[in-house]
């Protein structure tokens, strides 16, 4: 198998790459949906054989429609992929946000969001297959520039940060360079999982980051109103 070309060939079926820079923001196509059979029918393939094996003739057998089909929708198999990892950010960010819509402060919303977020996706069954079988195809996203799915993470912490400072619960500071400090931080903590697992409590390490996250959002009455 071949990797994917600039040009789509509807002739050739193609394995996946990485290695062509991904659009700075690439949202799910419109046909697309939570339960789109297409994207369902790729995350059973890759979680069977990994990212780099992907093929779109597999993934259209799987859903059940012609190649033609697919490329209809998806410009070839790497589209394909970042629409699968957008989805499945954007689900999870969906299901977070309305367990945590109760609590009273913006500032608890997200600290609470941040610990649950990071247990989530260190255990997802998608991540772990990236990790295990292609983890070389992370280090763009951790070395170069950040993907569809780090950037929703931001935009929600954003609008997060935005309403905490708007109920005063988070402290005065640049709203866009918290969010990616804020999406740094807890993607170290993801990548780090299995560190945290082999050489520490997760249980305790999870209360200290979210001690951490406190202290750098509350504003410094709050602080001091604690120590």
């Amino acid at each position: 198998m071949t990797s994917i070309s600039n040009t789509r060939s509807e002739t050739t079926d193609h394995s996946v790459s990485l290695s062509h820079a991904e659009p700075a923001v690439a949202p799910l196509p419109a046909s697309s949906t939570p339960d789109d059979p297409i994207l369902d029918a790729a995350r059973e393939v890759i979680l069977r054989v990994g990212v780099r094996r992907t093929t779109a003739t597999d993934v259209a057998r799987r859903a059940g429609v012609s190649r033609m089909t697919l490329y209809r929708r998806f410009q070839d198999v790497q589209s394909l992929l970042v629409a699968l990892l957008t989805r499945e950010v954007n689900r999870l960010l969906g299901e977070i946000e309305a367990t945590v819509a109760t609590l009273p402060t913006a500032r608890e919303r997200l600290v609470t969001a941040a610990i649950t977020g990071v247990q989530r996706l260190a255990a997802d069954p998608l991540f772990l297959r990236l990790v295990e079988v292609d983890p070389e195809l992370l280090l763009p996203y951790l070395l170069e520039r950040s993907g569809s799915s780090q950037l929703a993470i931001r935009a929600y912490l954003t609008r997060t940060l935005t309403a905490g400072q708007a109920d005063g619960s988070i402290r005065p500071l640049d709203v866009a360079y918290a969010a990616q400090v804020l999406q740094l931080t807890l993607q170290s903590f993801v990548l780090s999982s299995r560190i945290i697992a082999n050489e520490a409590d997760p249980s305790r390490i999870a209360t200290e980051l979210a001690d951490l996250l406190n202290r750098y959002l509350a504003p410094s009455h709050v602080i001091c109103g604690h120590s």
